[in-house]
């Protein structure tokens, strides 16, 4: 393992994971966030602890393959997750779960919120499906956010939360907002005769034009 490599890893989980608490996607210790620091180690928030006294060298570094980690602080207990989703996904290097208030009601009704928002399909590929509930930090988890990510970059995980990934974890950031923001207005546009997918045509052409035309070469 590249140490240097850890050591950015670990201060970009560290400083991402204040980012969360302070954008209110996740309260007191909730949420989780990880970057890819090769194919077998991640650097991962410890459980537990106060985002806000939180330092880089405390983030947890995790062996993906044998969920060993370096240090006295333990992992996050969904760190089974996140390794899954990156050994199963090697184009992604930063992953975050939250527990943003609209996203958590629209996965408690266990609702697939529709292909409704134009940014929400441009950034996470399409309608966002619900993982299967399971007990967090099990293996049936881990597998049911797999699934539920396939050719997505975001989802909602039954009565906990969602979970957003990306190539990196300033997008995945960045996912975890599309969700939360997808979701609120699916919920407030229930109230007025319900949403009206975008077509599957345009949502090709939208995730396809994102992904390789949008901004600047």
């Amino acid at each position: 393992m590249d140490r240097e490599k850890a050591k950015a890893a670990q201060a970009e989980v560290c400083k991402t994971a204040l980012e969360m608490y302070r954008s209110g996607l996740v309260a007191g210790t909730w949420g989780n966030i990880s970057a890819r620091i090769d194919d077998t180690y991640m650097a991962i928030t410890p459980s537990g602890m106060d985002y806000e006294g939180l330092s880089a060298d405390q983030m947890c570094i995790v062996n993906m393959d044998t969920l060993e980690y370096e240090g006295n602080l333990k992992p996050s207990i969904e760190a089974i997750v996140h390794a899954a989703i990156f050994k199963n996904r090697p184009e992604v290097n930063g992953i975050m779960h939250t527990h943003s208030t609209y996203a958590l009601t629209v996965a408690t009704a266990r609702k697939e919120i529709p292909s409704i928002c134009e940014d929400q399909v441009q950034i996470l590929g399409g309608s966002i499906r619900v993982a299967e509930y399971a007990i967090p930090g099990t293996k049936e988890m881990a597998e049911a956010c797999v699934k539920a990510l396939e050719g997505r970059q975001g989802a909602l995980i039954a009565n906990h939360g969602a979970i957003s990934c990306d190539v990196t974890l300033a997008k995945a950031f960045i996912g975890s907002q599309i969700i939360e923001k997808a979701a609120m207005v699916y919920i407030n546009s229930m109230a007025i005769g319900g949403p009206v997918p975008i077509s599957q045509e345009d949502v090709d052409f939208f995730a396809d034009f994102f992904r390789n035309k949008y901004g600047q070469k």
